[in-house]
Order: C-alpha cells, then structure tokens, then sequence
C-alpha cells in the first residue's frame, strides 16, 4: 500500500483516468451545448482542459498530491462532481422543469465545499475553478457565461464559509449562503424575475418567484447535508481529519483521559496545561489549535505504565521509586513512556496524528537529570579509584545516547509546539514567587536550548513564529501563574468570633434534633429554613 501510495506511475495513471473521464462527459453533453454541430472538437476541449487542470494541480498542490490517496480525492471529487452536473442538466432539461429553475437546481458548491472542509481552501478553490470551466461546456450555448459565473461564484462561496469548519451546522450555514447567493445571481440575470410580464397576475409572480427560492435554498442545503454525510466516510478512507472530528476527539470523557485522572491525576493536570499554552500559542502563528488540544491530552499517556515513576504523580513524603535504580535504569524507565504511549494509543486506535505527536514531542533529546547523576557518581567513584579505595573496573561507563529518546524529531509545527510547551509546563513548577521577567527568561532558555539542540530542525517553524510562539506562552504563563491577595485574620474581633461560632454550632445542633417539616422537603431535597440559615 505504501508504494502504492508513492508511485510516480500510479499517479500518472489517475491523472490520465481523470483526462480521459473529463472527455467522455464532454462528449455525452447536452444536446444544445456549444459543441454539438462538431463533439469531437468539444471532446477536444474538455481534455485538454482537464490536462491542464492536472498540470496546475501537480505544479501547484505538491503537498496535496504527495500522496496517490488524495489524488484520488481531489480528481475524483472534480470528476464524480461533473457526472452530478451533468445528470442534474439532463434532468432539468425536459418540460416539467420551468426554465427558470433549471440552474437553481444544480449542485455547484458540491466539490469545492467538500475538498475545502477535507483538504483546505485552496484545494477547494481549485476544485471551484476547474469544475466551472469544464462543466459550462456541458450546457447550451447561450447559458455558458450564466453557469460559468453561478458555478464559480457559488463554488468560492462554499470555499469561504467553510474555513473554519468546527461544527456541522456550520454546513448548514455555507448550504444556505450559497442558495442565497446562487437566487442573487438569478435574479441579476433575470433568470428568476420577481415582477414578470405585465399580463401575469401578481400572486402567480409570487408563486414563482417563491417556488424559486425554494429550490435555490433546497440545492444549497440538500449538497450541505450530502456533504456532512460523506466527511465521516472520507476521513476514514483517506486517513483526514476535519476540526468537526478534532472538536469531537476532544472530550475529556475518552476511555484512556478517564484512566488518566483516576491512575496519574498529576500527569492529567500537566496535559490540560499543556494543552492550553500549546492552542493558544497554535492560534497566535496559524496553526491547526483543536489538533494541538486533543494531542496535548494524550501525549503523555504511555505513563499509565508507571505513572509512580514520574515527579507529577508523586505526592509528598511518599518514597522516589528512583532512589532504588541506578540513573541508567531511571532514564530507561523514563525513556519508556514515549513507547509505552504509542502502544497504548495503538491498542485504542487513536487518530495517526495523535500518535505522531506522542513520537515526536521528546524527539531525541537528553533526559538530562539522570545524565548528570550518572556523570557525578561516576565521579565520585574515580575519586575513590584515586584513593585506592576501588578498582578502575568497577567504573560505570555513560553513554549520552543511552540517556536519550529514540525520536523522531518533530516534524510538524503542531508537534513542535507541542515539545516545547510541555518542556515550559514542566519548567513552569519550579519557579519561585514567579513574575513576567523570571517567566519570560525561563522561556527562552527553553526554546534556545531546543533550537540549539537541533529539535526543531525539522518542524518548519521561522523564526518569527517561535517568537510568536513564546510571547503566547509568556501571556499564558502569566494568566496561569498569578498572585492572591492575602487577606488579613481580623484578630481584634477574634473573641466575638469565637463566641458567635459557639453559638451556631449550638443552633446546629438544636436544629439537627428536631424532626425536618415535610413542607422543608421537596423531590428528595432538604431545603433549610430562615432560621437555620
């Protein structure tokens, strides 16, 4: 399947399918088209303008056509979109359908709407462009310049009001807007005309200019909710995920989370924070924020292994697992948990990005406290050899690269924000009395220490989105980290208090003797009296 996936010969074998598809509609087109005096010349036509379609995708869509899979779902959506178009005119063309509803009954947002919410706007603007230039060779010549305007029009429309698409209503809304503006255009172009003839009744009028909207905000609704219901099918074919899916990923009520809260509650906590800074700090460059949310949750969730061995989960007084290990052990054990999290995340079949970040969020770096132990003790231990209290033999050997992750490093900005809020998370507990400077320096200390340790070499971020990135954490830190006032005890008044707390303890007591009136009680809800109050 990967070479599959990857195979130049496959890809061009799709973009010739999709040429050679795009004529065949062209020649099976409407008998009033532009062509039909000469098809081949309109078959000519539609082929090229679909090599070029492929021409601009492959030069211009490198990240989208990476992959055999989405070639797929960009060239067939345009395709399979067309086929509809076309099936939609020859429905239309008979007599029942009055010729002023004919294109408000054609679905031109169907493509576009759905390659925008799966693979982006400009994917879907794409798909809007090509999709109109093709299929206004499918209708009669003297609609060209109409459906080529109302199919682009509507086209970008859909792309635009679905950006940012968290909600399904949200489908709704963009169904709407372009059933609006598909009935504008309609009514510009006097296909749809409100006042008619002079001799039409002025209720005939209305009736048809209603019957109208009816059908332009049925087309735009009905290609909506066609389109809600194939994302799910589409996300789970071509391995997508939309922001509907991340928002609905993000419920705390997830059978690992719940785990989580219950076995390692200081590992819980750490999450929600992370999880905060590393959204905020995602919105502030750009970047996919519901992804950062639902990743941060489960990011450390390999420690439900051993969520004893880790500071977070340790209460106080209770002993350190780790005092019994050597440093090398500790660090194995440490280690462990980015390999312990992606089996976990495995056996729940939790979404690949997901697993991507667990991967990624150490990348290789050191675990840099039982590093430094191991290099003291082996100091301490020369130090006897030095004195003839030991044997050189004896010397434990330290290896950096046995207190290291096994990586990847991250290869996303998402997972590389991810890494650094969750070293400034971690970094954020030991500060003291914390203020905006000693936050503020803490953070870049971080953040040059990753840069200068090569962990985010492959993550694509600029230098300008990393000082985005830290101003977000620094703003976050300081909202999370902030001071109370400290109320004063009124130690004037303290014997009054005494004596008042005295007397309520006896009016409780009196109180909780007496038999509770039925009237006090309704639904099984005890309800105190002025007096008890």
């Amino acid at each position: 399947m990967q070479s599959l996936e990857l195979s130049v010969w496959v890809r061009f074998a799709l973009y010739a399918t999709f040429a050679v598809g795009t004529a065949v509609l062209v020649l099976r087109s409407s008998q009033n088209s532009v062509f039909t005096p000469d098809p081949m010349k309109g078959t000519l036509c539609g082929f090229v303008l679909a090599l070029v379609a492929v021409a601009m995708f492959h030069v211009g869509r490198e990240a989208s056509c990476r992959r055999n899979s989405r070639v797929v779902l960009v060239l067939g959506g345009m395709l399979g979109h067309l086929a509809i178009v076309r099936l939609a005119i020859v429905l239309t063309e008979n007599e029942s359908v009055p010729p002023m509803y004919r294109f408000l009954l054609i679905p031109f947002a169907l493509a576009p709407m759905l390659h925008g919410v799966l693979l982006g706007r400009s994917v879907g603007a794409f798909s809007a462009v090509y999709v109109s230039l093709v299929g206004a060779l499918f209708v009669p010549a003297g609609n060209v310049i109409l459906f080529l305007l109302t199919s682009l029009v509507c086209g970008i429309t859909a792309v635009i009001a679905t950006t940012r698409v968290l909600k399904r209503v949200q489908l709704l809304r963009a169904g709407c807007a372009v059933g609006l503006v598909a009935l504008l255009l309609a009514v510009i172009f006097r296909q749809l005309d409100l006042f008619g003839p002079g001799d039409v009744q002025m209720m005939d009028q209305l009736q048809t200019f209603g019957l109208g909207v009816a059908a332009a905000f049925a087309t735009g609704i009905m290609t909506a909710l066609l389109v809600g219901g194939l994302l799910p099918v589409f996300e789970g074919i071509f391995s997508l995920t939309t922001g509907i899916s991340w928002l609905e990923l993000s419920d705390l009520n997830h059978k690992l989370l719940r785990r989580m809260q219950l076995e390692a509650p200081g590992t819980f906590h750490h999450s929600l924070v992370v999880a905060s800074l590393a959204e905020a700090a995602a919105e502030s460059i750009g970047a996919n924020a519901q992804l950062c949310r639902v990743c941060s949750y489960f990011h450390d969730v390999g420690k439900l292994k051993k969520p004893e061995y880790f500071i977070e989960n340790q209460h106080d007084g209770a002993e350190n697992p780790h005092d019994s290990l050597t440093p090398t052990m500790s660090a194995l054990v440490i280690i462990a948990h980015v390999k312990d999290g992606v089996d976990l995340a495995v056996k729940h079949k939790l979404n690949p990005r997901i697993i991507d970040v667990i991967q990624e969020h150490h990348g290789d770096s050191l675990v840099y406290y039982f590093y430094r132990k191991a290099q003291e003790q082996k100091k301490a231990e020369l130090e006897k050899v030095e004195k003839g209290l030991g044997n050189r033999e004896d010397l434990p050997h330290v290896d950096e690269k046995n207190f290291r992750y096994p990586g990847p490093k991250p290869r996303t900005a998402e997972s590389g924000i991810i890494s650094l809020a969750d070293s400034v998370e971690s970094a954020s507990r030991t500060l003291r009395k914390p203020t905006p400077a000693k936050i503020r320096a803490m953070i870049d200390d971080i953040v040059q220490a990753r840069v200068l340790d090569g962990q985010l070499d492959e993550c694509m971020m600029s230098c300008r989105e990393l000082a985005k990135v830290k101003e977000s954490f620094a703003n976050t830190l300081r909202s999370m980290l902030h001071s109370r006032i400290d109320y004063p005890d009124d130690k004037g008044d303290k014997a009054t208090s005494g004596g008042t707390a005295s007397s309520r303890r006896a009016d409780t007591q009196r109180l909780s003797s007496q038999p509770l009136d039925r009237d006090a009680t309704r639904g099984g809800r005890s309800f105190r009296t002025d007096e008890a109050a």
